[in-house]
């Protein structure tokens, strides 16, 4: 019996960031919770993974993170949330 080696955590964060960022530019205004992005855009991958996917994205710039009055974070495009900021 032949059995698969454990996936690299890396190659799962990685994987999980492409998807996030094809989901971006298909939908550049799409923001959502933590949440909601392991439920709707990365169905199946562990919430650890996006978790890390997540903070890297943030901290590459990609994704900005604003956390609201009740303490909820949404996650969006930083380039969406700039121009949302401008504009208030």
């Amino acid at each position: 019996m032949t059995r698969t080696p454990p996936r690299d955590v890396r190659t799962e964060v990685d994987e999980a960031a492409e998807r996030i960022r094809k989901y971006l530019e298909a939908s550049p205004n799409a923001s959502d919770t933590f949440e909601a992005i392991a439920h709707w855009w990365l169905e199946g991958v562990r919430p650890e993974i996006v978790r890390q996917a997540l903070a890297r994205l943030v901290a590459q710039g990609v994704l900005a993170a604003k956390t609201l009055i009740d303490g909820t974070v949404i996650y969006g495009s930083a380039t969406f949330q700039e121009r949302r900021e401008a504009h208030r």
